[in-house]
């Protein structure tokens, strides 16, 4: 029973913790039991995290936005697969309009284009704002019927009818339509520094002359006067003296020496044309310098 008794016998140091810890516990009780822990703030927190959590989303869904591909204007004729990817089409659809394309057709409006491809009314709608067609198609401009000094109807003139081209003034030359003061000057100026016209297709020489204008020039003008051509013979012809040729250049020379070597002479023009790097589109100019005598 002592011994029993002992375990009950403190100090009194001990017995002022114990009695010290009676007395927090019974105050912690006492707080737990007065003090109000509603969940108003608890409430207020989840309310600022909804908040927070919608600016978040916001914040994202607009950088998805910015990271999305941004569409400028474009000619559908020429979307690509991986264009045609991001615009939302099908494989089956773009192969639609590959195939199209292939034939040398070409899609000239948004109707045009879903007939070809077979897209739906929504995607056409989506994609067809930023559709660019060249500006003669969206703004065609009305057909202008030009006349000339001569009548369709009219017989061609003959050589002798028309006037010598080594003679015609600027004032004759702008009478041709499509001439104005400066290519009629640029024909005369030509002409005097090369000493004369010597074919009628030298005027391809006269810069700022295109194929109709030059049509319409020789209908009313051809070269009837000329300065006698020392023409050079193409199978004996040296480097030197090839290359005194207009459009002919050393390395075109030493080209042509070459192919001469190799075929034992040419025997026709034609065959001059296949040599590397003529110019073929200055092959009537550079014939009339030539002989294969």
């Amino acid at each position: 029973m002592s011994k029993f008794k002992s375990h009950f016998t403190f100090t009194k140091q001990q017995r002022s913790g114990i009695f010290l810890l009676m007395f927090l516990i019974l105050v912690v009780q006492c707080v737990y039991f007065f003090v109000d822990f509603s969940s108003e703030e608890l409430e207020s927190d989840s309310q600022l995290l909804a908040e927070f959590r919608a600016e978040v989303d916001s914040l994202r869904y607009i950088q998805l936005k910015k990271n999305q591909p941004k569409i400028y204007p474009f000619n559908p004729n020429y979307i690509t697969d991986y264009k045609g990817y991001t615009l939302g089409m099908s494989t089956e659809e773009i192969d639609r309009l590959h195939t199209f394309r292939k034939t040398n057709k070409w899609v000239n409006s948004a109707k045009e284009f879903q007939n070809v491809t077979k897209i739906s009314d929504s995607l056409l709608a989506k994609i067809s704002p930023y559709f660019k067609f060249p500006d003669w198609i969206t703004n065609p401009k009305p057909k202008i019927t030009y006349t000339t000094t001569y009548s369709d109807n009219s017989k061609p003139k003959t050589f002798e009818q028309k006037q010598d081209l080594n003679t015609a003034s600027v004032g004759q030359l702008k009478r041709v339509y499509g001439i104005g003061e400066k290519l009629s000057e640029r024909i005369v100026n030509y002409r005097a520094k090369s000493g004369g016209f010597i074919a009628d297709v030298q005027l391809q020489d006269v810069y700022g002359l295109s194929p109709e204008v030059i049509e319409r020039v020789l209908k009313e003008f051809t070269v009837k006067t000329t300065k006698p051509i020392a023409k050079i013979n193409i199978n004996t012809a040296t480097i030197e003296e090839l290359v005194t040729i207009k459009y002919i250049d050393y390395e075109i020379a030493h080209h042509i020496i070459e192919q001469r070597t190799l075929r034992e002479g040419f025997k026709t023009f034609d065959e001059l044309t296949k040599v590397k790097g003529f110019p073929i589109k200055r092959s009537e100019i550079i014939k009339l310098y030539l002989t294969f005598d």
